[in-house]
């Protein structure tokens, strides 16, 4: 019985959101599901996913937090 945890940021899809929606999440567990099934031939029944939301201030990025490495990488593209 595989067991897959996939992490994510918390963060939308788009600006306006600040998470993962339940049909993001359904889809991801789908598709996870079905290349189980395809390479390893594991039923859909036997697979279990795990999706964890990371907070944006518990990642980073370059050596920074990834808000402040965002912000860099922008101001630099405006120079």
């Amino acid at each position: 019985m595989p067991i897959v945890t996939v992490q994510v940021t918390r963060e939308g899809s788009s600006p306006d959101r600040i998470a993962v929606t339940a049909g993001e999440k359904a889809a991801i567990i789908e598709g996870v599901s079905q290349v189980l099934l395809d390479v390893l031939n594991k039923p859909l029944e036997a697979t279990f996913v795990v999706i964890e939301e990371i907070d944006l201030e518990n990642w980073g990025w370059g050596g920074m937090p990834v808000l402040d490495y965002r912000r860099h990488l922008a101001e630099a593209k405006g120079r």
